[in-house]
């Protein structure tokens, strides 16, 4: 699909209306008794839209993904309507009233900013993804907040803007690209673009090295349903400031600046700090919070003598602590008549699938182990969530 304008139609829109829903197996059907009245054409496009629009229901919710335009990278690199909310969110508690979203995709976050009051000129270079953008301020009752621009980025006069949102593209030919630089535009050109503005965010991937992070810049992980979804730099907030934050909430937890916790023997419960936690490089916090430590220098599991309430780890009790033997733990789980195993693996390069198949667990009850390292020696430890 190289062209949305067949779709906007009312022709076009009349056939998505009735592909709507069209599942897998009645695609063929559907197209060969669509193709007597329509252009062949037509119809594929139509049929390819409905099948993005049921993949971006995840994202964007069955509403609105029913009534937009999709391309099949704009479904894959779009961000996530809860997470776009937040963000939008934090522009406006910062006063921001109007924002130039540079590399706007197919228009996510300008619609989460425009629905929260925000004025928005949104630019793409590629002609497609910018039509879909426009095209879906325009079905979700938009357009008179979002501008829709195609052109280069870089070439964008942002002045009298009060905030620039900038998300580079991070996929090339070849799937997910790792080196800052090697975005599109450049992270330091991105850089450059932040600091034009009074406010700026720019949205990279939640791997990017912590030294990457500019000196001026507040560095945020977000997680959305305990997945972590990316990193955001904020430019005219806190330079130098750490964050990690879980949707849904949100729940925020500021770096304190502390050294790595103490490594100790492990206590009656475990907790898996969020990957939002972990990637912020905030696990001390977490141990601070829970009067915990680490089970190894290098792991991080924070294990601690009493049960805490936090949103920022999910806290098992343990019950076993055995070295990794996998007909030990077997007997185990026999003995205990374990049939629903959930495995979980930090520092061991056991597969859970290759583990669970070994111990073939059978039974009433349930179980997690966790395959791990206890001061430097591999380990299993055994529990339930608390």
């Amino acid at each position: 699909m190289n062209d949305l304008a067949p779709l906007l139609t009312p022709e076009g829109r009349a056939l998505l209306a009735e592909v709507r829903g069209t599942a897998p197996a009645d695609e063929l059907a559907v197209a060969t008794r669509l193709r007597r009245e329509h252009p062949a054409e037509l119809v594929s496009a139509a049929l390819g839209q409905a099948r993005l629009r049921q993949r971006a229901a995840a994202k964007f919710g069955a509403e609105d993904a029913a009534r937009m335009f999709f391309t099949p990278n704009g479904v894959e690199q779009s961000t996530r309507a809860t997470v776009a909310s937040y963000r939008a969110e934090c522009f406006q508690a910062l006063g921001v009233r109007s924002v130039a979203d540079l590399c706007c995709g197919i228009g996510g976050d300008a619609i989460a900013l425009a629905r929260a009051g925000i004025r928005v000129l949104a630019v793409d270079r590629d002609p497609l993804t910018a039509a879909a953008a426009r095209a879906n301020a325009e079905a979700l009752g938009l357009g008179g907040l979002i501008e829709v621009r195609e052109a280069d980025v870089m070439e964008v006069d942002t002045a009298g803007y009060d905030a620039v949102f900038v998300d580079p593209a991070r996929r090339g030919g070849r799937g997910r690209i790792f080196d800052p630089e090697a975005y599109s535009p450049p992270l330091s050109r991105a850089v450059e673009a932040a600091r034009k503005a009074p406010h700026a965010a720019l949205k990279v991937a939640p791997g990017i090295p912590h030294e990457a992070v500019p000196e001026d810049a507040e560095a945020e992980w977000i997680s959305d349903g305990g997945d972590v979804k990316e990193a955001v730099l904020w430019f005219g907030a806190k330079p130098g400031a750490v964050r990690a934050t879980l949707l849904p909430g949100p729940r925020t937890l500021l770096g304190r600046g502390l050294p790595d916790p103490q490594v100790r023997p492990v206590g009656r419960y475990l907790y898996e700090p969020d990957g939002a936690v972990i990637r912020a490089h905030l696990v001390a916090e977490v141990a601070e919070d829970l009067d915990g430590g680490l089970v190894d220098a290098t792991i991080a599991y924070v294990t601690a003598d009493e049960l805490h309430a936090t949103p920022y780890a999910t806290a098992y009790e343990i019950t076993d602590q055995l070295p990794f033997n996998v007909k030990k733990l077997k007997a185990l789980l026999r003995e205990r008549e374990v049939g629903i195993l959930t495995v979980k693996k930090r520092g061991s390069a056991v597969e859970p699938e290759e583990l669970r198949k070994k111990v073939k667990p059978q039974g009433r009850n349930s179980a997690t182990v966790f395959l791990t390292r206890v001061a430097g020696a591999p380990t299993m430890l055994i529990g339930a969530p608390a």
